[in-house]
């Protein structure tokens, strides 16, 4: 399978949810994408709501991916809150990243979280 035109192309759409943003990603978050994945999430924080990553569609996640999360997740303080895959939330877990941001197994939880809850 090519790169082009494949799987490993990263897809973001963006909707607002009652006080949410919700960010859906597809694909593969590596250094070639993750200035995509930073401009769609600092996009998404302008509007001031929560912003809700649902990530559940990710088969990678590269470092600049993880570094992307946490520009948006400092400049915003308990509004980021991520839906992880495996394959998301294990490079978090690694790094240490799980315990500066509010991550979830399913889309309702995250919604359904305590604001500042994580």
């Amino acid at each position: 399978m090519s790169v082009e035109g494949g799987f490993r192309d990263l897809e973001v759409q963006t909707r607002a949810q009652d006080e949410f943003e919700i960010l859906t990603v597809r694909g593969e978050v590596d250094m070639a994408s993750a200035p995509q994945l930073q401009a769609a999430l600092e996009k998404a924080q302008q509007g001031g709501k929560t912003l809700v990553v649902d990530m559940t569609q990710v088969g990678f996640l590269g470092s600049a991916g993880l570094s992307a999360l946490l520009v948006v997740s400092k400049a915003a303080p308990h509004q980021l809150r991520v839906v992880a895959s495996r394959e998301v939330a294990r490079p978090i877990e690694l790094t240490g990243l799980d315990k500066l941001l509010a991550v979830y197994g399913t889309l309702e939880a995250a919604i359904a979280a305590e604001p500042n809850a994580h």
